[in-house]
Formats: C-alpha cells, structure tokens, sequence
C-alpha cells in the first residue's frame, strides 16, 4: 500500500474527493436533535432516554447488535408522517453536500413502518415523503440518491423453531416493485442474521430480480461461525449483486475466490462492525485481508449519527489503521461508483467526474467502466 501521506494533505484529499456511499440506512442517518424534534412533534418523548440532543447521543453506545436493534427500532417509531420522511431525507442529502458524496444508495425498511409501528401509514405515504426528499436534495445540493427496500429478516421467523413467514417479504417486494419509477433499484435483507439465514427469502429475490431489482442482502455482518454460510447462501441463492458487509467471507477461502472471480463487491462499514461489537478491535478487522486477497470492496458509515463516523472518517481509518495512502483511498472509492446500482448513464457521468478529478490530482484516473 501507498506510503501514508501528511494528516492536513490527507485530509483535504478525503473531505475534496468525490465519493459513492452504497450501505447506509436512513433511518441511521437521523441526527440526535431531529430525534428529539420528531419525539416532541408525535408526543413521543417518553420513548426517549433524554431530550437532551447532546446527551442522546450516548444513547448510541451499543453492548451488542441487538442493542443496536433496540435503538434503531426506536428511531424508526419516530418517523411518521410523509413530512418526516422528507425531513430526515434531505438532511441525509444536506450531508452528502457537506462530504462530497455525490451518490447515496438509501436502504429503508418500509415494511417496519406500515406493519409493526401502530402508525396508520401506507405505503404511498413513505414513498411521498422520500420522493419529496430526493427531488429537493438534488435541485438543492446536486446530489443523487437511489433507494435499497430491506426486508427486516427477524419479523420473518416466527413461532416455535422459528418458522418461516413469507409474508414481510412478499409485502417489501411489492413495495419495492411500486417504487422503482421513484429510484427503488434494489431489494435487500437486514437485520440479526443469527437463526435467519438467507435461502429462505429466495421466492422474493427471485421475482425481485426478474423484475430489474438488483439483490443486496446484507450477510456475514458477523465473524461468527456460520457469517460465512449467510454469505455463500446470499451468492447461491438469493444471486447476490452485492453484499451488505461480508465481513464473514473471511473464515471461508473458497468462498473468498468465488467472491474476487465474480468481483462482487462487498458493502464494508468498519466502524459500524465496531460500535455493534461484531468485530472488537480496529486490528482485528478484516478490511485489509479482503482487500490483499483481490475482493471488490467498497467504504460505507452504516449511519454516521448512529456509530460515530463519518464517510470521511471511515476512509482516514483506512489511512490511520492500516496505512493506506492517496492511491488506496482513490481505488476504495472509484470501487463505490463502479458498484452503484443507478442507471448506466449516471453512473458514466459519475465516474467521469471522479476521474476528472483523479486526473487533476495526480492520482492515476482509470477509464470509467
């Protein structure tokens, strides 16, 4: 890897260079204070620790993911109303103007808010808000944002064992088919993957992809035992485009060759896997090793009010723990446009503009794929 360039230098590169951010949830993108603002707007501040943004924040130290769970579920009951949808989205976008991120992939979890919140929301609500959101983002800011519908796998195992329920799949799937002329290009799963593996969402997938969705579960978020499975399961039968996280991958080399011979990319958060205790330490994190083994990856904050850090933050990681320099950051992040899921003539006009300044930089632009 490149030899660590001066912190200010670096700095400045990072905060300038355009970037795509593929995995991050709008519902973790919601800052402290719009939580509170939410809370008091729906007489639902009793669902709050405090309402107090600065200290709110603390909320946000998780003792493991279903802690983190817990709290996003939470933060989901606040969104209520299409205006809110709106809201929460363009300050995602107004945060993407202050980064430089000239392309979000946003995953939402429709199905959260019109089945398991008591909110009276349909779909066409969500779907008014974000639209709204987006519309105002890009004639404000420039910016373009694209939508991944997650099936929130745990509603979908139910009873005793833990049997199937197709029915949160079916219904995303729907909502996912209906709002693909409003920049839906994807369906993926989220969640606890732990007792909810991936082959059973199949029937969703299947019918996803043969409508034009693109297939991003999330899978081997973990570096449990069976993180590799999920992964492998996600390749196998869910024909997976991209993987959310893949972290897992590491305990399988097969697996990891059929991951770089089919160069899909995977969707890494490190800090988020360190703030949810899936990794423990920065060191232990597989980022580098995914990378030296020739796998695509891609740089992603999750949720940056949630886990602590930023895009930005997330590629001075790269630079700080593992010693990549301006090289490594530049083909991390012309990895995430290459991966975007937007239409092909977007994507062309994004990797031009990267390139472009690639170019002016001196950093070895490549010809946009």
């Amino acid at each position: 890897m490149s030899e660590r360039a001066a912190a200010p230098d670096l700095d400045r590169l990072i905060a300038e260079m355009p970037k795509a951010e593929l995995h991050i949830h709008l519902e973790s993108t919601t800052q402290p204070s719009t939580a509170v603002e939410l809370a008091g707007r729906h007489d639902l501040a009793h669902t709050l620790p405090t309402t107090d943004p600065d200290r709110l924040s603390e909320w946000f130290e998780f003792r493991n993911f279903a802690d983190f769970i817990r709290v996003i579920k939470a933060i989901q009951n606040l969104i209520r109303t299409p205006d809110d949808f709106a809201l929460v989205t363009y300050q995602a976008g107004a945060d993407m103007a202050v980064q430089n991120i000239r392309y979000r992939e946003l995953t939402v979890s429709p199905y959260n808010h019109t089945h398991i919140f008591d909110k009276g929301l349909a779909f066409r609500d969500i779907l008014d808000g974000l639209e709204e959101g987006r519309r105002s983002v890009q004639e404000d800011f420039g910016v373009e944002i694209r939508w991944v519908f997650d099936i929130a796998r745990n509603f979908c195992f139910t009873g005793p064992g833990g049997s199937y329920d197709p029915a949160p799949a079916e219904t995303t799937l729907r909502y996912a088919l209906a709002g693909m002329e409003h920049g839906v290009v994807g369906l993926g799963i989220g969640g606890d993957e732990d007792g909810a593996p991936p082959e059973p969402f199949a029937h969703a997938f299947g019918q996803a992809r043969q409508a034009g969705l693109r297939s991003v579960p999330h899978a081997g978020e973990s570096l449990e035992s069976w993180a590799a499975d999920h992964v492998r399961g996600s390749v196998e039968t869910l024909g997976a485009d991209r993987i959310g996280h893949g972290i897992g991958a590491i305990r399988d080399p097969h697996l990891l060759a059929v991951l770089a011979d089919r160069a899909i990319p995977l969707e890494v958060c490190p800090t988020s896997n360190l703030r949810t205790r899936a990794c423990e330490r920065i060191a232990l994190h597989p980022f580098p090793h995914l990378d030296g083994m020739g796998l695509t990856l891609t740089l992603n904050s999750d949720g940056p009010p949630l886990f602590g850090a930023t895009l930005n933050d997330e590629y001075r990681l790269l630079a700080d723990e593992f010693g990549y320099g301006p090289e490594d950051l530049v083909r991390i992040a012309r990895n995430g446009f290459n991966a975007a899921l937007c239409e092909p003539a977007l994507r062309r006009s994004l990797l031009e503009e990267f390139d472009a300044w690639t170019a002016e930089h001196g950093l070895g632009a490549t010809s946009a794929s």
